[in-house]
């Protein structure tokens, strides 16, 4: 760790949609697997979440959580929001946080076309019939290359927005601070806006602001829905993805511009922009200059989160001092550091990400094991 942090800027409070975090750093979605199999969270799962709490972060964003029971599930024992079960089993977990002094958000996610494990169906769907790029993830369950989903129809949609809407409701009534709406890293709403997975030529496809429409859609509806003052609706937005590592906007800042315009517009209360790399300020630049969370933060007047490479504290505070952010999502470095923000407070070293921590599985007890074995 280079540096003194004893002022570090992400240590610093920050409002948001009325609460005060304690700091700006947030623990990022990251996807266990460790949910029973009906998706009922369970006792480890409120431990893992509460562990962060304790360790000082101001706010967490839990893993992907599925939204209906059709073809929202996209993993084994991945959590859902959907029953009365869950709804009970995620306030427990959200109690534990409460009463560690973090705020969290519970992300909601539809895994559409990559799909590798759904208790309701063995089909996948997606925007258009268009197998996706590369083979399922292993770490999480799945092998071998994704089949071709079918193409949804305008009914299909409707029952998407639908499952969010309905999720949002689960998600207060389970005393979450708000949601995350998942529009990045490949999933559903994600295969809508990109050009080569979404070949509609109905009013969901065609120009960035039409393949736009279904994430805003869900973000109108779901804020209709659990419009409060206190009530976060988030949408975290990624270029790349979970099989296509390279994948950039076709028009760069411009896309950016459009994209993030019409989200705000929608009626978002944050932006979450993920996966741009570990040398964060470089990857994450546009050719006129401007990062991508610049320019979210430019068009759409809303707090943003940055997420890649944040547990460098040189580059976390680069990118609160430069502007570029207003709070940083770590989740490699949370991992493995639960503590990172007592540590960071203290000017302690900070313990390196290993990948062992993700195999064979990327479940709770991977990580248990491996910290068990580093003690």
């Amino acid at each position: 760790m280079a540096g003194d942090t004893r002022e570090h800027p992400v240590l610093e409070s920050f409002a948001l949609q009325g609460h005060t975090l304690s700091n700006r750093l947030a623990v990022a979605p990251m996807t266990r697997v460790s949910a029973a199999p009906d998706g009922t969270p369970t006792e480890q799962m409120a431990e893992y979440y509460a562990e962060f709490a304790r360790g000082g972060f101001g706010l967490i964003i839990t893993e992907g959580t599925y939204t209906d029971d059709v073809y929202s599930q996209g993993y084994f024992n991945q959590p859902g929001i959907v029953s009365h079960d869950h709804v009970q089993a995620w306030k427990k977990i959200t109690t534990a946080v409460h009463a560690a002094g973090s705020r969290i958000i519970l992300q909601l996610m539809h895994a559409g076309a990559i799909s590798q494990g759904n208790r309701y169906t063995t089909s996948t769907a997606g925007p258009s019939a268009v197998k996706p790029r590369g083979e399922m993830m292993v770490d999480y369950g799945g092998s071998g290359p994704w089949p071709v989903p079918k193409e949804m129809t305008l009914d299909d949609i409707d029952k998407v927005v639908t499952g969010f809407t309905s999720a949002a409701v689960n998600a207060r009534l389970a005393g979450f601070d708000g949601i995350e709406i998942h529009a990045a890293n490949g999933y559903l709403l994600d295969q809508f806006l990109t050009d080569y997975t979404n070949e509609r030529t109905d009013e969901y496809g065609g120009t960035v602001l039409r393949r736009t429409r279904l994430v805003t859609d869900v973000v109108k509806r779901t804020t209709e829905a659990v419009a409060d003052d206190n009530f976060a609706v988030g949408v975290r937005i990624s270029q790349t993805k979970v099989n296509d590592f390279e994948h950039r906007w076709a028009n760069g800042a411009e896309d950016a511009r459009t994209i993030f315009t019409a989200v705000g517009e929608a009626g978002a209360t944050y932006l979450h922009v993920a996966s741009e790399g570990r040398d964060w300020i470089e990857t994450a630049r546009f050719e006129d200059g401007d990062t991508i969370t610049q320019i979210a933060r430019k068009v759409s007047g809303l707090p943003v989160i940055a997420n890649g490479g944040m547990h460098s504290t040189d580059q976390a505070a680069d990118l609160l001092n430069g502007g570029h952010a207003d709070i940083l999502s770590l989740g490699r470095g949370a991992l493995a550091n639960p503590d990172l923000p007592r540590k960071l407070a203290n000017n302690q070293p900070f313990e390196e990400f290993d990948y062992k921590m993700l195999h064979p599985m990327a479940t709770l007890d991977s990580a248990h094991a491996w910290r068990h074995n580093k003690g």
